[in-house]
C-alpha cells in the first residue's frame, strides 16, 4: 500500500514517520506527478491559508479534488481538514470543498491555548490521545457525515464516505489508532 502525503508545508514528516511505523509506503505529494499510483492520501496539519495557496500555485488543487471525488480515500488533520470542508464559519475561503460540514478555523484559541486530551473515538476500542494546535473544530454536519469524537460538546473527528478528517494531531503521537483506522478506510474504500 502506498499513501500519499500532501509535502508542502505542515506536519508531513511526522505522518510519514507514522506510516512506516505501520508498515505503509509514504509517498511525498509535491506536483501532479506524484499523484500517481497511491492509494491514499492524506492532508496534514499546518497553515490552512498558506497550503491553499500553494495547492493553486502548484496546480494541485483540480486534481487533488478530481481523486476525492473519484473516491481516493483522504485523511485531513488540522489544516486539512479546513481544506476539506465545504463550509468554514469564520472564513470565506473554499480550498477543496468535499467533505459536508462547517469548519471553525482556530475555535480553540491560540498557540498558547494548546492543550492534549485523551477522548474515545467511534470504532477504536481505547480512548485516543489527541494533541490540539491552534485547531479548528466542526460546528455542523451534513446527513451523510459521521460524527467520530467530540471533546466536550465539539466534534473533532467526522467520516462522510472516502473522507476522514480530525481537528487533532494523531502523528504528533505515538498513538496509531487513528492512523490504522485510515487504512482500514482505504482497504474498505479501495
Amino acid at each position: 500500500m502506498k499513501v500519499g502525503i500532501l509535502a508542502l508545508q505542515g506536519a508531513f514528516i511526522e505522518h510519514a514517520n507514522t506510516l512506516i511505523n505501520l508498515g505503509v509506503e509514504p509517498i511525498l505529494i509535491r506536483n501532479s506527478e506524484d499523484l500517481k499510483n497511491i492509494d491514499g492520501l492524506i492532508l496534514p496539519g499546518g497553515e490552512s491559508t498558506a497550503i491553499g495557496k500553494l495547492l493553486i500555485d502548484l496546480h494541485l488543487l483540480s486534481p487533488i479534488k478530481n481523486l476525492i471525488e473519484q473516491g481516493l480515500p483522504v485523511f485531513g488533520t488540522c489544516a486539512g481538514m479546513i481544506l476539506l470542508a465545504k463550509n468554514l464559519s469564520n472564513d470565506s475561503r473554499e480550498h477543496l470543498g468535499t467533505m459536508d460540514i462547517t469548519v471553525k478555523r482556530n475555535a480553540y484559541g491560540r498557540q498558547n491555548d494548546s492543550f492534549s486530551t485523551r477522548e474515545g473515538f467511534k470504532n477504536i476500542d481505547s480512548k485516543v490521545e489527541m494533541v490540539f494546535i491552534r485547531a479548528p473544530y466542526i460546528e455542523s454536519v451534513g446527513p451523510n457525515v459521521e460524527v467520530l469524537a467530540k471533546v466536550d460538546s465539539n466534534i473533532v473527528a467526522a467520516r462522510e464516505k472516502n473522507m476522514l478528517v480530525t481537528s487533532f494531531h494523531p502523528e504528533l503521537t505515538s498513538d496509531l489508532n487513528v492512523h490504522k483506522y485510515f487504512l482500514d478506510i482505504i482497504k474498505e474504500v479501495r
